[in-house]
């Protein structure tokens, strides 16, 4: 096959190129026919050209432009020319050239197509994944790519700078107990052993710690068998970071710093020095979330006061019952935070039709809110008055509640109550989500950082009456605690932080624990025996005695990360080959049957479909 290799891509030339000869190598992006004359824009990674077949260009050159179809690859020699004035295309960068060709060559014909190739595909999703490579060659998808490619650099860029060793970590590793399932691998060699590949690189970077190595960082691949969903994939990328004789501050700001880079580097923005802080209960109170969006004000509020003094019995009966839960949880040496009626002010809300109030009701019954209620504001002038909903209960109490929440005449008030304080908080948060999004109160082009620190560090598991780490059984107690530890595990507060963008969660980390003794108290008191600890975790226990270091780190969501940077809301967007929302692969029908040879290399023998048992 004859084949003409380029001397300059296609998006490159300007207006000083004129009468430059040239060859380009692309795809026919668009063709169009006027006049005798066959315009077409050829395309590669770097941008659009239009190539030129004139009138009087000779019939074999003419007839082979004729032919040629969106998506056939070609290589095209010409002579670069201006644009007459009136042709001129300011939208794009070449717009003020064109190439007159003199000679065409396809490389390979299309097929016809699934979906038309343009900036952003209209396909639906599980057409784009199966036609990936297509999909790929879109605009939106190439600049996507191109983002992920130098967000990459850009972090290892800096942190080379700062001294951090990029080391990997294994892909098969031993199966330990981490929040989700695992993805587990057959030994071959050893019959009825498995490896697993890794829900982080958690272990393996303490132990790095552990070896001296101070400051690490990896890119690293990490694999959940778990739900997927817009911001979730069986297999992700995390920006991995452990550091040694540090503080939760050196952590913060090392990551503001880091970040601060990227974001100048990639999108040339300037981030804040430092981002702003809130403990995990201040951020539940008032927002009602650990992810809160802070794009948009719209904070909750407490109406429990009010709630009190009203003859509303649904919110009476939920803080009652919260008050009796929080006393038997203290009998049995359990913290409970009882009850809450949590109210939001929605600024103009008063024009919400019924359909619309019936619509926030729903998503706050999705988070387990039992009990929901509105008022509306009204009255021009004089004493506020409360109408519709629960406004009778109220009356009353119209114009301290006006006054105290801050409301004006047209707003609506939505709350919720419940016997669980974090169920009211949560269930009332998700509707501030749902405004935020339903007014255009989320600004695409906007960036809100927050820290979320001070985690409780357990969580109790009412269904199965034990202590749950509340993000992984290696954080550290914050020391004040360390007394009181296993005499009320519900008020101890963690050495743990979250990084949230635009309601996002970006980042999770935390000071582990690196004294063997406190390690053994925390398995202890999640119910793990010492057998079984030593068993799951006594590599890392071990390397413990040894001298480790005071240590901790963090975690970024590399695929989070660009998916936020490019405006997309779904991390399939800036992933080449993800899975779709089954954790299938339509590409290429992964996950998918093996032969019986490699089973019984495996010494795995499966079950009937049929059988049961």
């Amino acid at each position: 096959m004859e084949f003409f290799k380029r001397t300059v891509n296609c998006g490159i030339l300007r207006h000083s190129d004129a009468g430059t000869q040239v060859v380009l190598n692309g795809w026919v992006h668009r063709k169009r026919e006027h006049g005798g004359i066959s315009f077409i824009n050829m395309r590669d990674r770097y941008g659009i050209t239009q190539v030129v077949v004139d009138a009087h260009a000779p019939p074999e050159l003419a007839a082979l432009a004729a032919q040629v179809h969106n998506e056939y690859c070609i290589a095209v020699e010409g002579t670069v020319r201006e644009r007459p004035p009136a042709m001129v295309n300011p939208e794009m960068p070449t717009g003020a050239i064109e190439v007159a060709a003199q000679k065409i060559v396809v490389l390979n014909s299309a097929s016809v197509l699934p979906f038309q190739i343009d900036e952003e595909s209209n396909a639906n999703e599980e057409l784009r994944l199966k036609y990936r490579y297509l999909d790929l060659r879109s605009g939106g998808m190439q600049n996507r790519i191109r983002l992920r490619s130098a967000v990459t650099f850009a972090v290892r860029e800096w942190m080379h700078a700062q001294d951090f060793y990029e080391i990997e970590t294994p892909t098969f590793v031993k199966s330990t107990p981490e929040g989700a399932r695992d993805y587990l691998v057959p030994s071959r060699l050893y019959s009825g052993k498995f490896y697993a590949l890794p829900q982080s690189p958690q272990l393996y970077k303490q132990l790095l710690m552990a070896a001296g190595f101070d400051k690490y960082v990896q890119i690293a691949r990490c694999y959940r068998d778990e739900d997927a969903r817009g911001d979730r994939q069986p297999e992700f990328t995390q920006i991995d970071i452990e550091m040694s004789f540090v503080s939760r501050d050196d952590i913060l700001t090392m990551t503001e710093e880091l970040l601060g880079s990227v974001f100048k580097k990639t999108l040339n923005l300037e981030l804040p020095a430092h981002f702003t802080r809130l403990s995990y209960h201040e951020a539940q109170e008032r927002y009602g979330t650990d992810k809160p969006d802070l794009r948009f004000a719209l904070p909750l509020q407490d109406f429990s006061a009010f709630a009190e003094r009203s003859s509303f019995s649904a919110f009476k009966d939920a803080l009652a019952q919260g008050e009796a839960q929080k006393a038997a949880g203290l009998a049995q040496g359990i913290t409970i935070a009882g009850g809450a009626v949590k109210v939001l002010v929605v600024s103009g809300g008063a024009g919400y039709s019924r359909k619309q109030i019936e619509e926030l009701e729903a998503q706050a019954k999705i988070y387990k809110a039992k009990v929901f209620a509105w008022m509306k504001v009204a009255g021009t002038s004089g004493e506020p008055v409360l109408e519709g909903g629960a406004a009778k209960f109220f009356a009353t109490q119209a114009g301290e509640i006006v006054k105290t929440l801050g409301a004006q005449a047209g707003d609506l008030l939505v709350m919720t109550a419940d016997a669980k304080r974090r169920i009211a908080n949560n269930s009332l948060g998700a509707v501030r989500s749902k405004l935020g999004k339903d007014l255009g109160l989320c600004d695409p082009d906007k960036f809100e950082w927050v820290w979320i620190v001070d985690f409780p560090l357990f969580e109790f598991n009412e269904e199965e009456g034990h202590w749950e780490a509340a993000h992984h059984m290696f954080s550290y107690p914050q020391e004040r605690y360390h007394a009181s530890l296993e005499s009320d595990p519900g008020a101890v507060i963690g050495d743990l932080y979250d990084l949230v963008l635009n309601g996002c969660e970006l980042a999770s980390g935390s000071i582990r624990i690196h004294e063997p003794v406190l390690q053994k108290r925390i398995f202890t008191l999640l119910g793990l025996d010492p057998a079984e600890a030593e068993e799951k975790f006594g590599f890392l226990t071990t390397a413990f005695k040894f001298g480790a270091p005071p240590h901790g780190g963090i975690a970024l969501g590399f695929d989070r990360l660009v998916m936020l940077m490019a405006g997309q809301t779904s991390i399939k967007e800036v992933i080449a080959f993800p899975k779709n929302s089954f954790a299938l692969s339509p590409l290429d029908d992964c996950p998918s049957e093996v032969t019986a040879e490699q089973l019984q290399d495996l010494h795995i023998m499966l079950k009937d479909k049929k059988d049961k048992h």
